[in-house]
């Protein structure tokens, strides 16, 4: 048996230097970045997010994920934590609502090199040491876009009226529902889809609980794509060039279009698995992150289901 977690690590820059929000437990006498065991009905991203808000009192959006550690506890249970990095904004912080509780003791910001001694386990060390790096790079800031192909929808060879009419089936309808807190973990907030009432009613939900405007693009149809895929990336460049995270909800005729820009940015150790997005599953999406730099490149992919535990 294995036992699911997810963590974030949380930073923020202070007068030109990084800190980290660390989390101090008095029953373990320990230092560490908050964390917690996935919940029923849970996916990871929706686990790290909470986590972060029951533990610290801090209310994020993950940022780019930082990798898996693996160890054992207990009598030889395996345990999988999965720790993402997000940055928590000044109207964050400054809402931050913490109570010393049983769990945790008291939440402190720390300069990264003064947290390295801090912190009680080496795989945190670990973390924190990619953290410091990436920060050196100016690659531990980026902005999410998402690309998502529309729900469960209605089998084509059924369907006998208008093809963009087509729509979602009652298990798709629930797909839907279950995206919007998995979405919400990442946050986008400009939000692009394709007009064909499939793919509008994937994204509809989440941008009514959002209380987002949703952009239709009819370039991102079927047969927008297959009549001009150039303007299909169009659409894709001009999310590009704006400095909000973002989603696109497409078909998966289109995906390959849809993707090919942001492979083009990637480095080829990542390109293989933007391309691999082609073959998304309904209601599966890929998070992008783009780096904030004056030539943007991609520098991580994640791929989310709502049937991966281990998205």
């Amino acid at each position: 048996m294995t036992i699911y977690a997810a963590g974030v690590v949380c930073w923020r820059e202070q007068d030109g230097k990084l800190e980290v929000a660390l989390v101090h437990r008095e029953v373990y006498k320990d230092w560490g970045f908050p964390k917690g065991k996935l919940d029923p009905g849970e996916q990871l991203p929706q686990t790290a997010v909470r986590e972060v808000l029951e533990e610290s009192g801090f209310k994020v959006r993950l940022g780019r994920k930082l990798g898996v550690i693996n160890y054992q506890v207990g009598e030889g249970l395996d345990k999988e934590v999965h720790y993402w990095a997000s940055k928590v904004t000044a109207k964050a912080n400054a809402k931050q609502k913490f109570v010393p509780n049983k769990e945790i003791a008291e939440v402190e910001w720390v300069e990264a090199k003064e947290a390295l001694t801090l912190l009680s386990y080496e795989h945190d060390q670990n973390l924190l040491q990619q953290v410091i790096q990436l920060h050196k790079a100016k690659e531990l800031e980026t902005r999410a876009l998402i690309v998502l192909r529309h729900a469960q929808a209605t089998i084509r060879s059924e369907w006998k009226a208008e093809e963009a009419k087509r729509p979602l089936l009652p298990a798709g309808k629930q797909q839907a529902t279950d995206l919007i807190p998995l979405l919400a973990a990442f946050g986008p907030k400009r939000l692009i889809t394709s007009p064909w009432l499939r793919c509008r009613d994937t994204i509809a939900p989440y941008a009514q609980a959002r209380k987002q405007k949703l952009i239709e693009r009819h370039q991102l149809t079927e047969l927008g794509n297959k009549k001009r895929p150039v303007r299909t990336q169009d659409v894709v460049n001009d999310l590009l060039g704006t400095s909000k995270s973002g989603l696109i909800c497409s078909h998966r005729p289109a995906l390959p279009s849809i993707l090919e820009p942001f492979a083009a940015m990637a480095p080829k150790d990542l390109r293989k698995e933007i391309e691999a997005g082609s073959t998304l599953n309904p209601a599966e999406f890929l998070v992008l992150r783009i780096t904030l730099s004056a030539k943007p490149k991609v520098v991580g992919v994640e791929r989310c289901s709502l049937t991966d535990i281990a998205s």
